[in-house]
């Protein structure tokens, strides 16, 4: 299958690490150390995950090579919902009068997006679907409790819409070569690890330590399993964006791998952990920058656990 068009909206607020001394008694210094984070985007009170995925439709609309109508399916994925039963699949098909799209929503925490990549492949497969919708987005600020110093400081917010076809539509279109996912509910402290229960907490992140280990164990392997499945090396590799959740994560994962930082393609130090959308939306903001040809791995790790990848050749 083949990527047509990506966008991507980011608000425009910043909350600087310096505003959680107060808050949680964290200093600026540490959380960089600790977390890469300098910054976090943070959504206006009249945002969400809809109005977000809207404004990244708008953001691909003119590289999109057909009709937005011609659209037969369309996911949301996001862990972050607005509106549980319209959710933001459903608002985009309202906005832009897409009558004959399957429509619904997906969550597998921060494995979300790869888990509707696959989800279009079945699709896909069964020719039951030949040209998808996937509005990746969430609103993690609307749920993050800033006063806990385990996970208050991490989260940002932000969407990603990727318009994908079961054919190739143009010479420019990039390839989705293979993609792979996992559910991991039944490794280390797994279902207490992250949670979010709107009326318990907000976000949470009470094993932090089991996250990062079972993260910097199944992000490369995942990329390492799919490469040799399909006759590549590490050496094929031109980009590697994983999961922005910690930038510890990420340099952990080039220590194991040997893969030089340049390789690695990241904006958490900017927007922070933006949660499922934090993979697609660093490949949507250097789309312009892929040669044609280069090899770019996406590897994700969720809460619950959860874990995919994907090979996308340019």
């Amino acid at each position: 299958m083949f990527i047509n068009a990506t966008g991507f909206y980011v608000p425009v607020g910043r909350v600087h690490n310096d505003y959680f001394l107060k808050v949680n008694g964290l200093t600026s210094e540490w959380i960089e150390q600790r977390t890469g984070i300098i910054t976090r985007s943070i959504a206006e009170p009249d945002e969400n995950i809809s109005t977000m995925g809207l404004n990244a439709i708008q953001n691909a609309l003119p590289k999109l090579p057909y009709d937005i109508k011609e659209v037969d399916l369309i996911i949301s994925a996001s862990y972050s919902p607005y509106d549980t039963v319209a959710t933001a699949a459903h608002v985009a098909q309202r906005e832009y009068k897409i009558d004959n799209a399957k429509v619904f929503s997906i969550s597998s925490a921060c494995s979300s997006f790869v888990n509707a990549l696959e989800i279009v492949e079945g699709y896909f497969a069964i020719g039951k679907a030949s040209k998808a919708l996937i509005l990746s987005a969430d609103n993690n600020s609307r749920y993050q409790n800033e006063s806990d110093p385990q996970a208050g400081h991490l989260w940002g917010d932000a969407a990603a819409a990727f318009f994908i076809s079961k054919e190739k539509i143009k010479e420019t279109d990039a390839e989705v070569i293979d993609i792979y996912t996992e559910g991991l509910g039944h490794i280390g402290k797994s279902t207490d690890a992250v949670m979010l229960r709107p009326h318990d907490g907000g976000i949470m992140m009470p094993e932090g330590r089991d996250v990062f280990v079972q993260a910097c164990t199944y992000m490369p392997k995942n990329v390492l399993y799919l490469l040799e499945k399909n006759s590549y090396t590490l050496d094929d590799l031109s980009y590697f964006i994983g999961h922005q959740a910690n930038m510890r994560i990420l340099a952990n994962i080039a220590k194991q791998l040997d893969l030089p930082q340049e390789k690695f393609l990241h904006n958490i130090e900017e927007l922070g952990n933006t949660g499922s959308v934090s993979s697609a939306l660093v490949y949507a903001q250097n789309e312009h920058t892929f040669r044609k040809g280069d090899l770019i791995a996406i590897t994700v790790f969720g809460g619950g656990y959860s874990a995919g990848s994907c090979l996308i050749k340019s």
